[in-house]
């Protein structure tokens, strides 16, 4: 599953009214596992009330003065007890959220669009690039969609676009979601063969594609509607010539499907880094909701106001929906790069004032480090935020990045495909208007109409707080399932809603969460788990240390043991020995590293993540001549 990353709710315009986390009282004790985190402290949950929601109470603070606007929340915490067994679930410290009924994707993005027409809605940052003002982005959204209507395609059909970052982008897809069809993005730069398996695993009638896979989707077995330069893409259906067309007909001749919520608008693919890609059924409820929830904060002062950067690639659902649709929602304009280039971004970032930007690890790191960034004047920067996912922050990035930009809030965040996007989030933190900021370490906290649990991988039962297990979360933004895959789907999401996403975690008594690793990645040494993203923030604690990754390997004796691939920083003279020896001294003998590789990169996808299945793959092949 797909952590992607980040949404856009830039905590400098947070402008709600809540109060902070509150504590409640405990009604059982529940045993631990062996794995309770060192710090743990315990956290009290409240008795039910009779609606199967506890008010949570501040210390010292009345029931009667916790009952006003300003001080209605939903709950910190709450045990539910179901089928005689107590489940331990957890909501967010914010009330809950209003999400409209009956309206689609386009329509809740575009709402309001008339207001702003001569506003610029997406701009790319190249010089000379194309922009988009919201009367265009409306005008050629609607455009499209009764193009789509004209060439055959119906509700429920999936178009599949194979375009990169481009102002287009947003318009191609919410006029596939307007025509009642289904949007699912692939990666332009994938190989053809990558692509072509999408279009089939999907059952796509349409590919939509620029010159950059044009040649990779003209074999796909289906028509391609092609945009940019024509000639360039011989046979395809010309984007212009398909507008036009539709400005000749009018109203659609064929009648448009009546849309209900509950129909498919995206069919986004996993990553593959933990197994097979699969296709993730989303229905505008998911996404409507998804975007309710990860907005709560954003007040309507600052509606046409915040200006984001869109580098996170589109076809992700990060990039689609939690920078593309969050910003022009509210008529904010995105900033549109197609791939990162450390002086581009930085003029990007000066010339055209952006205020928040979704980035990766590795961007920061450049940002900090690369003597480029000398040859800008960065004191005069618009930008009041960032925010980060999908791989781990080392603590001393942060710390390098907040000295540079002193005035720039670093936040994190989870989120997966799966689950519409974003799940928890540090936006929205306002301790002046009586909200809490959450840990630097943590990725934030529950977002509104979201219940998260935390279960034991083997036992299933839900566990209290302070105590790690796997992360599941049940809300309406949980997929409608994976396509055609019926069983995998049953093993995802159970059947009382819980979406399970293999990913290790717990919750503080504050309600921040942290994410420990993945169940599928935990090494398993003599029985001990081990999680690989510790032992990596230690290795890039080490001054000689660029980039680092650790994954398990079979071992006879240990049944697992970590080994770690280390990219040296230039000029470091420090050896494999030295290295293993650093994170020795840090940790219990059973976490040591016992191999290290030193590699010119790590490998990672597209949203950031460590490609450690590959990285294992690769060294248990290196060992198979040397075993012999």
């Amino acid at each position: 599953m797909i952590q992607p990353n980040l949404t856009y709710t830039p905590l400098f315009s947070a402008t709600h009214k809540n109060c902070a986390l509150l504590a409640t009282t405990a009604t059982t004790t529940m045993p631990s596992p062996s794995f309770r985190h060192p710090s743990a402290t315990p956290l009290l949950l409240a008795p039910l009330s009779t609606n199967g929601r506890a008010p949570a109470m501040v210390p010292g603070t009345t029931r009667e003065a916790c009952t006003s606007q300003h001080c209605d929340m939903g709950d910190a915490a709450i045990a539910v007890v179901e089928e005689g067994e107590e489940e331990h679930i957890f909501r967010s410290r914010f009330p809950p959220v209003a999400v409209p009924d009956g309206v689609t994707v386009p329509e809740f993005v575009l709402d309001g669009a008339e207001a702003y027409a001569d506003k610029v809605a997406l701009v790319e940052a190249a010089p000379g690039g194309r922009s988009y003002t919201y009367g265009q982005v409306v005008r050629d959204t609607a455009r499209f969609a009764r193009a789509l209507r004209s060439v055959g395609i119906r509700k429920g059909h999936v178009v599949v676009v194979a375009l990169p970052n481009l102002a287009v982008y947003p318009v191609v897809s919410l006029g596939i979601m307007s025509a009642r069809a289904v949007f699912s993005g692939v990666n332009p730069r994938a190989l053809a063969a990558e692509i072509k398996k999408q279009v089939e695993d999907s059952e796509a009638k349409l590919v939509v594609a620029n010159e950059v896979a044009f040649d990779k989707v003209k074999d796909a077995g289906v028509p391609v509607i092609g945009i940019g330069d024509k000639e360039r893409m011989p046979g395809a259906i010309s984007w212009d010539e398909l507008l036009a067309a539709a400005d000749r007909t009018g109203a659609a001749v064929v009648p448009v499907d009546a849309a209900q919520q509950s129909d498919l608008c995206a069919l986004p693919y996993s990553s593959g880094t933990t197994g097979v890609s699969k296709g993730v059924m989303l229905s505008h409820r998911n996404l409507v909701s998804n975007l309710c929830s990860s907005m709560f904060a954003v007040g309507p002062e600052t509606a046409g106001q915040v200006v984001a950067l869109g580098l996170m690639p589109f076809f992700h659902i990060y990039g689609i929906t939690g920078i593309c649709c969050a910003t022009l929602r509210h008529k904010g304009t995105v900033v549109v790069m197609d791939r990162f280039d450390l002086r581009t971004f930085l003029r990007a970032l000066v010339d055209h004032r952006v205020m928040f930007a979704p980035l990766v690890p590795p961007v920061m790191l450049a940002m900090v480090k690369s003597p480029v960034a000398d040859e800008f004047d960065l004191s005069g920067l618009a930008l009041k935020s960032v925010m980060t996912a999908a791989a781990p922050l080392a603590p001393d990035l942060l710390a390098a990045f907040q000295r540079k930009f002193p005035g720039v809030q670093v936040e994190e965040a989870y989120g997966l495909t799966e689950h519409s996007c974003i799940t928890l989030t540090h936006a929205g933190d306002d301790t002046e208007k009586g909200g809490h900021t959450a840990k630097r370490s943590s990725v934030g906290f529950i977002l509104p109409n979201l219940e998260v649990k935390f279960v034991d991988p083997a036992t299933g039962r839900s566990l209290p707080a302070n105590t790690p297990g796997e992360l599941c979360v049940r809300s309406q933004c949980v997929m409608q399932g994976y396509y055609k895959k019926k069983e995998e789907t049953e093993r995802t999401v159970d059947g009382k809603g819980w979406l399970h996403t293999g990913d290790v975690g717990y919750i503080d008594g504050d309600g921040d969460v942290f994410i420990v690793d993945r169940i599928k990645e935990l090494i398993k040494y003599k029985g001990f788990q081990v999680a690989p993203a510790e032992l990596e923030a230690i290795l890039l604690s080490h001054p000689a240390v660029e980039d680092a990754a650790v994954f398990g390997v079979p071992d006879e004796e240990a049944g697992e043991v970590p080994v770690a691939c280390v990219v040296r920083r230039r000029g470091a003279g420090e050896g494999e020995a030295e290295m293993m020896a650093y994170v020795a001294a840090r940790v219990a003998s059973y976490k040591r590293v016992r191999t290290v590789h030193l590699v010119d990169a790590i490998p990672k996808s597209v949203s950031g993540k460590i490609l450690r299945r590959q990285l294992r793959d690769e060294f248990v092949q290196r060992m198979k001549p040397a075993a012999a």
